[in-house]
């Protein structure tokens, strides 16, 4: 049996794509339940990677359904109110990098799976390998044994302990988020102002955001340079337009305070028998677009090594981790460079830059 830590959109994949070849996997989430908490924020799925796992797990149809193309929209400001650059997405126009909500896609997968392919409430705890299996141990006392183990339990992953002692850094980024509920109701002229997709301003020391999500609600985001324990306010400089200040005061959930933290742009182990790891905890890279994709592209290629060598797991996890770390690692250098674009005095200018067919790096 498959053992797979985490039910987000990578574990959920992966159970998916190997259910599907009749492969056992059973995934085993910390969450009570699929309504224990909201999901966050939207996803932008790539045409390459987060709708090519899609695919493989024959779930095109169902991800069109909840798509926005209209997501796709970008406006980008200045902090003094200034419109840099306003892309509008004609009704015609490809499915390049819609937006779905992250509730949406997981139910999606959820519902794509038996019942009893999720165990919902086990938080892991540790794993150890008795001849070439693992036992793995959860908080609750309970245990089950398992022919591999995947990691597919994010940012904080205990997993990929078995495998490094390297733990994530901070990344030089806080971000502070909330959201405001029923936006087109509560806020209108707000809602306006964000429009169908993305929202961007940059100001001399930090970045304001906004996002459309399906629900109807907007999420709302202020990245700042500095740690956590130093103290975050939640404001904005005198010099901001006031309608900015407006759009950070309409904000009714708690705000988070969430540190941005990365992996080494090269993380990589010692491949080990029976473990192996995906998504966030085989990579954690800048909140640039990427980490979802990369999660649910690294679980269709590994479901795929073990429908390929379904009675020799080691040689398909030797297949599988070279070329998904290739690909982190790659990956992780060009999310840096987009992650640079966002910082600094000169910010707006750069991202326009980026928008107008300047190459990152």
């Amino acid at each position: 049996m498959i053992v797979i830590v985490g039910g987000g959109p990578g574990g959920l994949t992966l159970a998916r794509v190997l259910h599907m070849r009749g492969i056992e996997a059973v995934v085993y989430e910390r969450d009570v339940s699929r309504e224990a908490r909201v999901q966050g924020s939207s996803l932008d799925l790539h045409e390459q990677t987060g709708q090519a796992a899609l695919r493989e797990a024959g779930l095109e149809q169902e991800f069109l359904r909840f798509a926005r193309r209209e997501g796709q929209d970008q406006r980008l400001l200045d902090h003094t109110g200034t419109m840099l650059l306003e892309e509008t997405t004609p009704d015609d126009a490809p499915m390049a990098r819609p937006e779905i909500d992250r509730s949406d896609l997981r139910d999606l997968l959820l519902d794509s799976i038996p019942v009893d392919s999720v165990r919902w409430g086990r938080v892991f705890s540790h794993a150890e390998q008795v001849d070439d299996r693992y036992v793995v141990h959860f908080v609750d006392g309970d245990s089950v044994e398992c022919d591999l183990l995947v990691g597919a339990d994010g940012a904080n992953s205990r997993v990929r302990l078995l495998l490094s002692d390297i733990r994530p850094s901070y990344g030089g980024h806080t971000l502070v988020q909330s959201s405001i509920a029923d936006a087109d109701r509560s806020q209108p002229e707000l809602a306006a102002m964000v429009g169908r997709g993305n929202y961007w301003v940059f100001g001399p020391d930090r970045h304001l955001a906004a996002q459309r999500k399906g629900d109807g609600s907007i999420d709302v985001s202020m990245s700042l340079p500095k740690p956590p324990e130093i103290g975050v306010a939640v404001g904005l400089p005198a010099d901001w337009a006031p309608q900015f200040h407006r759009l950070l005061a309409a904000c009714d959930a708690p705000f988070a305070v969430r540190p941005i933290n990365v992996l080494p742009m090269d993380f990589s182990w010692v491949h080990r028998r029976g473990v192996t790891l995906l998504g966030d905890a085989a990579h954690l890279l800048p909140p640039v677009g990427e980490g979802a994709n990369l999660a649910m592209l690294d679980a269709a290629d590994l479901a795929r090594a073990i429908a390929a060598h379904p009675q020799d797991l080691e040689a398909a996890v030797r297949l599988y981790e070279p070329a998904m770390l290739a690909r982190a690692a790659k990956t992780a250098k060009m999310s840096a460079a987009a992650a640079d674009l966002l910082t600094g005095p000169d910010a707006a200018q750069k991202v326009l830059r980026f928008f107008q067919g300047e190459p990152l790096g």
